[in-house]
């Protein structure tokens, strides 16, 4: 026989393991703001830009687009050869890096807006003012070691990475993190309602009587507490005592 659940079921279920449910959530997004918060090492980015054009003989020769679709189709070289060792290796040289061009590869992103002939090289690390350094440094080092390379002569920094005394991290995005936590921790805990409901087959309601049998609840035994019956009884002997004692003083009088 098909088991189909209503929604009347789900809310029940849901109201039953309120508790649970909300105690998950907040434990993901406590665990997430102390590792966010405390654990995690804030990175930071400084960004620059360089326009790159190619070599022209007759630097009086008018651009055409051609010239400018050749220096788009450029574009993935240039990326690649800011990340180069050719590059790279000089830079950890003069910044004298505890890095090797690798590492210091895997810290740098190339990209180009639209599609436009402007390179903006993103560097991250630990330490803002560091980051800055790396960034102008590889742009510096790009503008003289390129023309060596390609048949390029026209290679303009348009904005150096700034300094400053109070950067923001980029990473990591705390209240992200905290949020993602809370979601989580709520699916878990509503999946984990929803389980523990499945797996719970025991009997404490009349509804539950009712649910499993198919027929009305006709009549219920009241639980008996031990301590309320010693109780009763103590009230009930006190009663008896002093109904007897009331007879006599009567039987007395008389």
């Amino acid at each position: 026989m098909e088991e189909t659940i209503s929604l009347q079921d789900i809310f029940k279920t849901l109201k039953k393991r309120a508790a649970l449910i909300l105690s998950l959530t907040i434990f993901a997004g406590i665990v997430a703001a102390i590792v966010s918060y405390f654990l995690l090492t804030p990175i930071y980015q400084a960004n620059t830009q360089v326009l790159v054009n190619q070599k022209k003989e007759d630097m009086t020769q008018q651009m055409t687009s051609q010239d400018i679709q050749s220096n788009l189709q450029l574009i993935n070289t240039y990326n690649e050869i800011i990340k180069s060792p050719a590059i790279l290796s000089i830079v950890v040289e003069n910044l004298d890096l505890p890095l090797t061009p690798g590492q210091l590869a895997s810290k740098i992103s190339v990209t180009n807006a639209n599609n436009s002939q402007v390179l903006n090289v993103s560097v991250q690390d630990e330490n803002y003012n560091v980051a800055a350094d790396m960034a102008n440094q590889v742009v510096e080092v790009f503008k003289e070691e390129v023309p060596k390379l390609m048949n390029i002569d026209n290679v303009n920094i348009l904005a150096p990475a700034q300094y400053s005394d109070n950067p923001t991290p980029i990473k990591p995005n705390k209240m992200l993190n905290v949020a993602i936590a809370l979601v989580i921790g709520l699916m878990v805990g509503v999946g984990l309602a929803f389980l523990l409901e499945y797996l719970d087959t025991t009997v404490k309601t009349e509804q539950d009587v009712e649910e499993i049998i198919g027929l009305p609840i006709i009549g219920v035994i009241s639980i008996i507490n031990p301590e309320e019956m010693r109780k009763e009884e103590a009230r009930r002997a006190s009663r008896h005592r002093k109904q007897k004692k009331t007879l006599i003083d009567r039987k007395v009088r008389v």
